[in-house]
């Protein structure tokens, strides 16, 4: 599989996660969601907000990319996030609807990308104004792991509630390949 190839993998495996995730965590109440367990944002609605904010912060650096890939125009119009911690949705239906609607668009996204792409030096700068220039496919994979991460200690959480979100392994997705 090429790197293009496996960054589409990896938008699938996203919102495939993410659905199950949610789903699980749609089981909550409104006081289990918003309960502090500990975990680096606190509570599941606090981790889940870091991820919707994570991401838009991400893509909206992938958006100066000069590829200027058209699928990311709406994220350009979503105002930056304030800080990591910043909790973007207060209820868990437009959270939910949030997320599948930018697992959507971070699909959309990874079919736009060229070999080309991927070999770009992105400038940006994180959100204490510190300047970077890094390998564009290293900053993707970032993004992924970043995701990958976080949802670990989501489902954590939702398992010590006593709710099993089933299979997470990536390998689930990948392609069986005839050998050679």
């Amino acid at each position: 599989m090429n790197r293009t190839g496996h960054i589409g993998l990896m938008a699938s495996y996203n919102a495939w996660m993410n659905a199950k995730l949610y789903t699980g965590a749609g089981r909550l109440s409104a006081d289990e969601l918003l309960a502090d367990r500990g975990a680096f944002f606190g509570s599941i609605m606090g981790t889940l907000n870091h991820l919707v904010v994570g991401d838009t912060l991400w893509l909206k650096r992938f958006a100066a990319h000069p590829g200027n890939h058209r699928s990311l125009d709406p994220i350009r119009q979503l105002p930056a996030p304030t800080s990591l911690g910043q909790i973007a949705f207060t209820d868990m239906a437009s959270l939910s609807a949030h997320r599948d609607w930018l697992d959507t668009l971070i699909t959309t996204w990874s079919q736009s990308l060229t070999a080309a792409d991927l070999d770009h030096v992105l400038h940006y700068s994180n959100m204490k104004g510190i300047a970077a220039d890094k390998n564009f496919f290293s900053l993707v994979m970032h993004f992924f792991n970043h995701q990958t991460h976080h949802r670990g200690q989501v489902s954590t959480l939702l398992s010590q509630l006593g709710i099993d979100i089933g299979v997470t392994d990536l390998l689930e997705l990948i392609p069986n390949q005839m050998a050679d």
